[in-house]
């Protein structure tokens, strides 16, 4: 779905508002469409996604250890997250629902490789794709609805009918969601979105 015709597609649904909306791609960061952060030196994923970490000043160690999708996820919640007013949130009803195509195929690979001499716990701990909302919750101490698809492709009408009946259900007041792929060859996307239940008087 295109963005133009998603935006239509949103405004018609009456539960939904749009805070924030987040996409990293190819060493660059967008913060509702407009560029915020570039990395330029060069192509290296790893060099990329810590230097957005040391710009946040960040302190959560276990990013170090994560996996380079769930790095990705996590830096790409932390930048959609920032300058967002949680203390009056109730985090029992914030929600993560995310989705990708690959699935965490490349940790899974590298993983396998362990085998061949002693397997490591620390790989293996990012062998399921959902341990990115694990830490985006745990990170900010969410307690809500999370959910990790696998789908062939960012299925943006789907993702976003899914989040608005959880605001309908009345359980869910808050959401990420959004697409986070890092395949086996390296190529990464991360296209998050933090949707809002309106709430009418």
């Amino acid at each position: 779905m295109e963005d133009v015709t998603l935006l239509y597609y949103l405004k018609n649904m009456i539960n939904i508002d749009i805070q924030k909306r987040v996409e990293i791609n190819k060493n660059t960061i967008l913060v509702n469409g407009i560029e915020s952060f570039s990395y330029t030196e060069n192509n290296d994923f790893n060099l990329f996604i810590k230097s957005i970490y040391k710009s946040l000043n960040i302190n959560y160690p276990k990013f170090y250890k994560m996996s380079n999708l769930c790095k990705l996820g996590f830096i790409a919640s932390e930048v959609l997250l920032k300058d967002i007013n949680l203390t009056s949130i109730d985090k029992n009803k914030v929600g993560v629902i995310l989705s990708n195509f690959s699935s965490s195929l490349q940790i899974d690979i590298e993983y396998q490789n362990t085998i061949k001499n002693i397997p490591s716990p620390g790989v293996f701990v990012y062998t399921l794709p959902n341990i990115i909302t694990g830490e985006i919750c745990i990170r900010n101490g969410f307690r809500g609805e999370e959910l990790f698809l696998i789908q062939k492709n960012f299925n943006k009408e789907f993702i976003f009918n899914y989040v608005e009946n959880l605001f309908i259900e009345g359980n869910t007041t808050l959401c990420i969601s959004g697409w986070v792929e890092f395949d086996s060859l390296g190529i990464y996307h991360a296209d998050l979105y933090l949707l809002k239940k309106i709430t009418l008087k």
